[in-house]
């Protein structure tokens, strides 16, 4: 046993059990945490963290491997992100490739991964009764995994999809600019996510070097004329399984990632944390007895670089990026020591509290009055395990970009501002009581988050019975040379921060760069072919940063009035906590619900205001006027709201398309006043057209950059746009921005709130008086809709029966790889209760055979999912399916309807016991409790703003969910959603990427080539090259060389002439536009479309709750 040297730790042996060390000093926890904690320590050095839940009825783990892509072999990039991706494809006690996610499907769980720069963390939620076998299947993949040797291939195709889906992304592309212009030799250069070429060069590099003279024949034979082989294109799979261990070249990948695996992946590295119902004792021996079969290899169980990737060439210099995206923004970054180890005081958060302030007298303030920037973040990033940065990022208006040079002068200003300047103690005392007021009334969050954090944060240099406060808590000094001593580092890291010593990014169009330096010399990133290009600062411009602030308007943030004092909370038992909110009051004006807590005991409170008016979206110049007054009123009171946001009091105020949300919640002491603020400010604002100019500029922005996103969420839009009754497509709304005038919007302001109807929700520690109070400030000034809260209720477009459209469209932007479609299926009205709950059970069981087949099987791309789809309104829904793939949308729909194809059989064979246990997991999920008040009032909006008030829906749903029989599964699965039927209404949509692919060598054009290598040379082995090249369908020119390379010279070329008629003749399946479909309905005119459509039928409250004195209806 990894033996623990301290008074703190006792061994734990039972007879047949296996034993381990206990931590024995209590863990501090939060006074609102009803969960007991444990840690224990095993044998081989894992550290697990069980939390014992009562109350729980879901279950979750997380496992922390102490290594992350800066661990990657220099000669193999990405391969700490593949590891993550082959783990889970099987183990020797569970080898179906599938086991594990089936598994959790069937037990109302799911689970994820993600590969980290000094870390990787795999984890799951499961119902709480399933924890153990959700244990014993995930335990595995640290101790006994596979890594199927049939799964390589694909999972190579995934990292790739990953990458591709990732590379017109400006985050990655800047991080991995960033890790980029780093000290030569310095790990955080590293490409950390990977891709097919950057993991299998090292193998094909010892293929080359390894080659044997032996693959060259002479050509001096008389050739024989064996029948050319014919073959063709079959649709059964993209993929061939003939080598689908990626050949020799996949074979050493393969190797060589379970060479890193058994070197790396050591117990004593490993961090686990388990939140479970069972008793603390009973996890403890599920962690001893699954967990101890893994090694400890006697690996260094927290390895740290501490060498800072910032050398004397990356600081003092202005880094010049090209992005995809419309935006402008510069940020600075200064080297940083590793934050973790001073956890206490947390001095960079301390540092950040001043200049990401954004009240009178801070940087954002004095920017934003001169109109330079739309917003301000700063604060410390622990970039990895030993060395972090202090960022401020600054997003910039169009004329804050040609002043960059001021804006980094300003930001630069402050520090030294900061410098000068004496802290008051009540700055510090304001970051360490908020940080306690948020410890004290943490709400529980979902348990696979929570698990997650603690198996993360258990690597932090803490005492382990602060493993839960470290991380959350500031310290208040402790005494006085605590007290000096913090303050010195403040100071030392103030002292740091100079441009000499930092480095400035600044992100852009090209056009935009040009404008300002038209003679850059520009440089590409090798991952994301970024263009970029580095200056140093010149000497003036570094003296005048370097001079002491002569900045009038900066002064240091005042004491947070926001602060709450009045934290009681008046908890009452009750036998049963309340199912629903209740309607409390009821006016021409407005509907208010309202619940007093009593399950969550915070003193905490959440107002959300749904203002509803057909003026907000009647047309597509109506909501650009609706957008940019929220817009304008969220610009108006940033400096109002940012303490309120300090000390735990948010607001947001946002258009719908039915009107306009505002929604408020945070500590209840002081959110009176917020509430009244806002709805002043909303009520009252005086457009200014110097700021309606920079509103109107984000949005032209946002617009427009809708258009660069994922392929797949723009095939979701339009596939909701097509089918929504009151949508305007984001050109209609650009075609109308430009000409909105300031006089415009403030008349379109009075117009909308002098016709409205609202609906508002008051919950948490408000009494009903405090509430109504809230529903009378809301009401004073309004004017009544004419229209009755059912006619301003969202409406949808139903697709007929018997209709099946496709709406196809090409990708705006030209670099995108990626094509994508959205599949939808018409259930029909949510109002038919059966129809509800059988078509949830199908989807349930629908989702994780579809991720299986269409992205882990067939590797189609790496967005696959299958989910319900509820339309605007909240009154119909469907089933949604979509793919992202290099693939044609074409050949997509035929691989999906296969896949539906191949679930008729499925659904039709499947035994009663699966079944009954897919049943039982829905059942599971719809009874699930509430988190927290948050979770709890998203739940309640989604009945009020719906107008159906059916707040116990999925009680109801859950109890007759037992009496469906898998018949009545099977024939709405007939009925609806396979393609054979004759009643199913489908919409596909289509978009197309326009980025020409390189020629690839299909399996079949591969065996055309070999057929004529065989009919010239009868003595090669014409599959030698299948062991050299790792890719299923290699591009022609790697094709094409491994023959340069292997046949001389003149035989060579006079074969390879005729490759690229092969691959025309034969092309990869799915990369030819196929043929329209005759059986589908083209939509040529999205107008005309949407106007053929009947509107659905909205029946207003599909409950009467009779909570009024005199009934409603």
């Amino acid at each position: 046993m990894a033996t623990l040297v301290s008074t703190d730790w006792k061994l734990v042996k039972k007879p047949g059990a296996v034993p381990y060390q206990v931590f024995t000093k209590p863990i501090v926890k939060s006074e609102q945490d009803d969960r007991d904690y444990r840690i224990i320590q095993l044998e081989n050095g894992l550290q697990a963290t069980l939390v014992h839940d009562a109350n729980a009825d879901k279950a979750a783990a997380s496992l922390d491997v102490a290594v992350g892509h800066l661990y990657d072999p220099d000669d193999m990039p990405g391969l700490a992100h593949f590891c993550e991706h082959l783990l889970f494809m099987g183990t020797e006690t569970f080898p179906q490739e599938n086991e594990y996610s089936e598994f959790l499907s069937k037990n109302n769980g799911s689970s994820n991964a993600y590969t980290s720069t000094s870390n990787t963390n795999y984890y799951f939620n499961v119902a709480t009764s399933a924890l153990p076998g959700a244990l014993e299947r995930f335990s595995a993949f640290f101790h006994c995994p596979t890594f199927s040797p049939s799964c390589t291939s694909r999972e190579l195709n995934a990292v790739d999809s990953e990458h591709k889906k990732n590379h017109q992304a400006d985050m990655w592309r800047i991080f991995q600019l960033n890790k980029h212009l780093t000290k030569p030799n310095h790990p955080w250069k590293k490409f950390g996510s990977g891709n097919r070429d950057s993991l299998s060069k090292a193998a094909k590099d010892i293929q080359e070097k390894t080659r044997l003279s032996a693959n060259t024949v002479s050509e001096n034979r008389a050739p024989t004329s064996p029948p050319m082989v014919s073959p063709t294109n079959s649709e059964s799979s993209t993929n061939s399984e003939l080598d689908a261990d990626g050949g020799a070249v996949g074979r050493e990948t393969r190797r060589r990632l379970v060479e890193w695996w058994s070197k790396e992946y050591c117990a004593s590295r490993m961090r686990l944390s388990i939140v479970g119902k069972e008793s603390l004792d009973d996890l403890a021996d599920l962690a001893a007895t699954l967990f101890s079969p893994i090694s400890n290899r006697g690996c260094e169980p927290l390895p740290m670089i501490t060498d800072h990737p910032f050398g004397p060439e990356e600081k003092g210099t202005l880094v010049s990026v090209q992005t995809i995206m419309a935006f402008h923004a510069l940020e600075i970054s200064f080297p940083l020591e590793y934050q973790a180890p001073l956890w206490k005081y947390k001095p960079a958060n301390f540092l950040s509290h001043f200049v990401g302030h954004e009240g009178p007298g801070s940087l954002h303030s004095y920017l934003k009055n001169k109109h330079w920037v739309t917003s301000l973040s700063c604060g410390p990033q622990n970039l990895a395990r030993g060395f972090a940065m202090f960022k401020v990022t600054i997003y910039l208006t169009p004329e804050g970009f040609e002043n960059y040079r001021s804006v980094i002068l300003a930001a630069y200003k402050y520090i030294e501002l900061l410098k000068s300047a004496t802290l008051e103690p009540y700055h510090h005392h304001e970051v360490t009581k908020l940080s306690a007021i948020r410890f004290r009334f943490a709400e529980k969050r979902r348990p696979d988050d929570y698990a997650t954090w603690i198996s993360e944060h258990m690597a932090w240099p803490v005492p382990r019975d602060l493993l839960l406060t470290a991380p959350r808590l500031t310290w208040d000094w402790e005494s006085e040379e605590e007290r000096q001593k913090g303050e010195e580092t403040v100071k030392k890291y103030l002292n740091q921060f100079h441009i000499s010593e930092s480095r400035v990014v600044l992100m852009a169009k090209r056009e935009d760069h040009v404008k300002l330096h038209p003679d850059l010399n520009w440089e590409k990133e090798p991952w994301y072919g970024t263009d970029y290009a580095v200056q140093r600062f010149d000497d003036a411009f570094v003296a005048e940063a370097e001079k002491e602030n002569d900045i009038t308007e900066f002064f240091l943030p005042g004491p947070n009035e926001f602060i709450p004092t009045n934290l009681e909370v008046e908890k009452k038992e009750v036998s049963e906590p309340m199912k629903r909110p209740h309607l409390i009051r009821e006016t021409p004006l407005s509907t208010l619900w309202h619940k007093k807590d009593d399950t969550f005991w915070v003193p905490k409170a959440h107002v959300v205001i749904d203002l509803r008016s057909s003026v907000a979206n009647a047309s597509a110049r109506s909501a650009v006027l609706t957008r940019l007054f929220s817009d304008l009123v969220n610009d108006s009171l940033t400096e109002f709201a940012y303490d309120a946001d300090l000390a735990g009091l948010s607001y947001n105020f946002s258009p719908h398309s039915a009107g306009l949300f505002i929604t408020m919640n945070g500590y209840n002491d002081k959110l009176s006043a917020l509430v009244r603020h806002v709805i002043e400010k909303v009520k009252d604002i005086t457009v200014d057209s110097k700021r309606l100019d920079v509103v109107k500029e984000e949005a032209r922005r946002e617009w427009e950059n809708f258009f660069l996103g994922q392929s797949y969420s723009l095939s979701d839009w339009y596939a909701r746009y097509l089918l929504s009754e009151r949508q305007w497509t984001m050109e209609e709304k650009l075609k109308e921005l430009g000409s909105v005038t300031a006089s415009e919007v403030q008349e379109h302001i009075k117009a909308l709130l002098s016709q409205v109807n609202t609906r508002i929700l008051a919950a948490g520690n408000l009494y009903k008086d405090e509430a109504i109070k809230i529903a009378e400030i809301v009401e004073e000034g309004l004017g009544r809709s004419p229209l009755s809260p059912t006619q301003l209720n969202e409406r949808c477009l139903l697709l007929p029966e018997e209709s099946n459209f496709i709406y196809s469209s090409d990708i705006p932007n030209p670099n995108q790889a990626n094509s994508s479609l959205t599949y939808y299926l018409h259930f029909g009205p949510i109002a038919d209760q059966k129809l509800r709950v059988t078509s949830a059970l199908l989807t349930q069981i629908l989702t994780e055979p579809a991720f299986n087949v269409l992205r882990t099987r067939e590797q189609l791309g790496y967005i696959v999912s299958c989910s319900a789809w509820t339309l605007p309104g909240a009154s119909e829904k469907g089933l949604r399916i979509v793919v992202q793939s290099e693939k044609k949308p074409e050949y997509l729909e035929n691989r999906v309807e296969a896949f539906l194809d191949e679930m008729k059989t499925k659904l039709e064979d499947m035994s009663d016991e699966e079944f009954a246990s897919h049943r039982s997991g829905l059942q599971k999920k719809w009874l699930e409790a509430n988190k927290n008040l948050a979770e709890e009032v998203s739940k309640y909006l989604t009945h009020i703003n719906s107008g159906q008030w059916d707040f116990l829906r999925s009680q109801k749903d859950a109890a007759l969910l037992q009496t469906i029989t898998k018949a009545e599964l099977v024939d709405l699965f007939i009925s609806r959603v396979h393609p054979s039927s004759h009643i199913r209404a489908k919409l596909s949509v289509h978009m197309l990427s326009k980025k020409p692919r390189p020629k690839q060598v299909s399996a079949a054009a591969a065996e055309a080539f070999e057929a004529l290598l065989r009919q010239q040379l009868p003595e090669l082995d014409v599959k030698a090259w299948r062991s050299s090249i790792t890719s299923d369908n290699p591009t022609i020119v790697e094709f094409g060389q491994y023959w340069l390379k292997n046949l001389k010279l003149e035989t060579a070329q006079k074969l390879l002439v005729q490759l690229p008629g092969i691959v025309a003749q034969y092309p990869i399946v799915g990369d030819v536009i196929d043929q329209k479909r005759s059986n589908a309905t083209y939509i040529e005119d999205r107008n005309a479309f949407r106007a053929s459509l009947d509107v659905s039928v909205c029946s207003g409250p599909m409950v009467e709750w009779n909570d009024l004195p005199t009934p409603r209806f």
